[in-house]
């Protein structure tokens, strides 16, 4: 079988018509895909259960821990159905009404019952990613009453953008928890929450997960101008965080979107978060068979910015080529990771006042060390995740690897940047263990002789403590 690509940063690809059967999947892992996201705003919930239960037979089959991502819906504001050939012009009038009837060029309804209560005089509404854009000249009981600013064809089921409202609807729909439910049901690894706007929501989440028993991350996706005012104290309640492009570039301007997509990164590289890029990373490869320079370089760029992940959306949900989009992905990542040194060892420094201070210090400095040694391998164990993602965040460049007896957390931690998972149960003394580790990663081709590596543990291992001894050696 070809050989499966193992890149540090990972990438994300979504499933959808063109890849949702067993064979395709399977040729997404060789290439490169790292985790499968399922997007709940399509699809069934049989649909997606026969997916999942690909991902887990291919993982058996292949030795992978691929992650599987679930992407709730959120609260998509939508128009309803519209006659075909609709079009409205600059200095239009188009009424928006609550009621369920089908549009016409002077007016249309939402899905949104709210809408009313929610806009106000003056403020603008963007429809189709912001192809029109409408300005509200006045609010009745069930209506909106706007003007167009800039036309174009209206057409059924179209997103609807308010980027200066302060929307009241919750960021769980009543179907997003129907489909929360499954996902917990069906153990995924991460539930991605759309349209957050304050940490209250990630923390409701959160709540509902841990009532339900599981241990499944949470990603919170930043998408409101809201959220990018309280992105510090939304990094500091997620698990993830993930800059989703598409509805944040039309619910701020569009120039902004670089400088906080930084940003965002800079901060969750800092707090040792992962970060996700995302949203028309390729997006000329849903119909050609090569990106453009600018999406090369743009995913490029997020790589270099610091990204834990790069995320493939219609490109292998429903594009002509989703397996070579997944690859050109992974090349321009090789690319980046062989060749520009500035990405590795940003060391995120401990916090003093932390209780977990002394084994983030100690973690911190077996990245200064294999630094100073040019090690091959940087080699963990943990149970709860904590060595694994401290390591990640301090960006060495010695491969990672993580040796744990927790298998929920090989596939949870296959999201995170450089880190590759061992299951591995353990209840001999440290130097025993060490030498099973040296054992495993000659074996698989990541150590040979005269390769210095560094392993980290916990004395004594049966206890489970976290991270308090890291040792230096060159294999014989």
């Amino acid at each position: 079988m070809e050989k499966i690509i193992f890149n540090k940063t990972k990438v994300i690809a979504t499933v959808g018509p063109a890849s949702n059967n067993k064979q395709t999947l399977k040729e997404l892992i060789i290439a490169g895909a790292d985790v499968f996201r399922l997007n709940f705003s399509h699809g069934s919930h049989e649909d997606h259960a026969k997916v999942i239960g690909y991902i887990r037979e291919l993982n058996k089959e292949l030795g992978t821990h691929i992650s599987i991502l679930q992407d709730l819906q959120g609260p998509k504001i939508r128009l309803n159905m519209v006659e075909e050939g609709c079009e409205v012009k600059g200095g239009d009038k188009l009424i928006i009404s609550t009621s369920d009837t089908v549009g016409n060029a002077k007016k249309v309804s939402t899905t949104y019952k709210q809408l009313p209560q929610d806009v106000k005089p003056g403020e603008t509404i963007l429809i189709d990613d912001g192809k029109i854009e409408l300005k509200v000249d006045s609010v009745k009981k069930d209506e909106v009453v706007t003007t167009v600013v800039h036309g174009g064809p209206l057409l059924s089921k179209k997103g609807i953008n308010l980027p200066s409202s302060n929307v009241s609807a919750p960021s769980l729909t009543p179907k997003d928890i129907e489909d929360l439910n499954f996902g917990i049901e069906n153990d995924v690894d991460w539930i991605a929450l759309s349209f957050v706007r304050d940490p209250l929501d990630i923390i409701d989440l959160k709540i509902r997960i841990e009532a339900a028993g599981k241990d499944i991350r949470v990603v919170a996706k930043i998408e409101k101008p809201e959220a990018v005012r309280k992105i510090d104290a939304i990094i500091e309640a997620t698990d993830a965080i993930m800059v989703a492009r598409g509805d944040l570039g039309v619910e701020i301007e569009m120039e902004d979107v670089p400088m906080i997509q930084k940003r965002i990164i800079n901060k969750c590289n800092l707090a040792a978060k992962p970060v996700i890029v995302a949203t028309q990373m390729l997006e000329s490869m849903i119909e050609n068979a090569r990106p453009t320079r600018a999406e090369t370089n743009d995913v490029a760029n997020s790589v270099i910015d610091g990204a834990d992940t790069v995320m493939l959306s219609a490109e292998t949900a429903a594009g002509k080529y989703p397996v070579l989009a997944v690859k050109s992905m992974t090349r321009i990542i090789k690319s980046v990771e062989a060749n520009y040194e500035s990405i590795y060892f940003k060391y995120a420094e401990p916090n003093p006042e932390s209780p977990d201070f002394y084994p983030a210090s100690l973690v911190q400095n077996s990245v200064r060390l294999s630094y100073e040694t040019q090690a091959e391998v940087i080699a963990g164990m943990t149970w709860s995740g904590f060595t694994a993602w401290k390591l990640s965040a301090n960006r060495p460049k010695a491969n990672i690897f993580i040796f744990t007896g927790n298998e929920k957390l090989l596939t949870i931690m296959n999201l995170i940047w450089g880190v590759r998972g061992y299951h591995f149960e353990s209840h001999i003394s440290t130097d025993e263990t060490m030498a099973e580790v040296e054992k495993i990663l000659k074996k698989d081709g990541y150590l040979k002789k005269g390769d210095a590596y560094i392993t980290m543990a916990s004395m004594p291992i049966a206890k489970k403590y976290r991270t308090n001894m890291m040792k230096l050696k060159v294999t014989e």
